[in-house]
């Protein structure tokens, strides 16, 4: 594993890279209030195995201090796009996860040139995608409330400016309150093959996951009509933020699809 800073759009952007040299990259893009580890811990090692693996750290998250900017989707895909032109990427695989799935999703919708496969885990394209109050129930996120998780003992360790924890939790509150939709019509879109995967315990609505899956080409008969670009993966016995951790069931999944 290698570790490295670049100077992106005002941000000292940390990322790190696994595996072989060679071959088309698999971006990670981890989910809000987290980083590399508590967000891909368990798959990574796996996932190196076998191909590279860029790891990347978003605006205020793990290793990347933040900027005075607000936390939105749009910006950060504006991150990330500038990193791999950065460090000469002209394609790669891209998985992200919860915010990292939405900032995934935004890149292959501004840059599809960019991505040959896209793997969107828990992602939500509007509001609506949300069980209903989960939106709602967002001033109760807290710094007091996350006292002691391991999101919080992740930012202490890695960050920078580890006093700055209490003002990632208020942004990414903002960010929530905030969120813009990704219209219907971009979504389906997409051109990248796409692996969608939800817990079926998710904060998403599982109909909302069979909803994007359709918008994909997905929903369909495929003895008749022959098998789809997506694919839709329900883990069970799975919650939001247990999904990455799924390992045996993602590994192959993953695997398979990606080739």
């Amino acid at each position: 594993m290698t570790g490295e800073y670049a100077q992106i759009n005002g941000l000292d952007m940390y990322y790190e890279t696994h595996g072989p040299s060679a071959g088309v990259p698999l971006v990670l893009l981890h989910g809000a209030m987290s980083a590399t580890e508590t967000s891909f811990g368990a798959l990574l090692p796996r996932l190196a195995e076998g191909r590279r693996v860029i790891a990347v750290e978003l605006q205020g998250h793990g290793r990347t201090a933040d900027i005075d900017r607000p936390l939105r989707t749009a910006s950060l895909a504006d991150d990330v796009i500038a990193l791999l032109d950065r460090v000469g990427v002209p394609k790669a695989d891209l998985f992200g996860y919860s915010m990292g799935a939405g900032v995934a999703a935004e890149v292959a919708v501004r840059r599809p040139d960019l991505v040959s496969h896209l793997i969107l885990a828990s992602v939500a394209i509007n509001n609506a995608g949300f069980h209903p109050g989960m939106l709602e129930g967002i001033d109760m996120l807290t710094p007091e409330a996350m006292a002691g998780s391991p999101f919080e003992a992740e930012y202490q360790r890695l960050a920078p400016r580890p006093q700055d924890w209490a003002a990632l939790v208020e942004k990414v509150k903002d960010m929530d309150r905030n969120l813009t939709d990704l219209p219907a019509n971009q979504f389906a879109g997409i051109t990248a093959p796409t692996l969608l995967v939800f817990g079926d315990s998710d904060i998403i609505r599982p109909e909302h996951a069979v909803e994007l899956f359709r918008l994909l080409g997905g929903g369909v008969a495929g003895d008749i009509a022959g098998l789809p670009a997506a694919r839709l993966a329900i883990l069970p016995g799975t919650t939001h933020i247990t999904v990455p951790s799924q390992v045996d069931a993602l590994i192959p999944a993953i695997t398979s699809f990606l080739g």
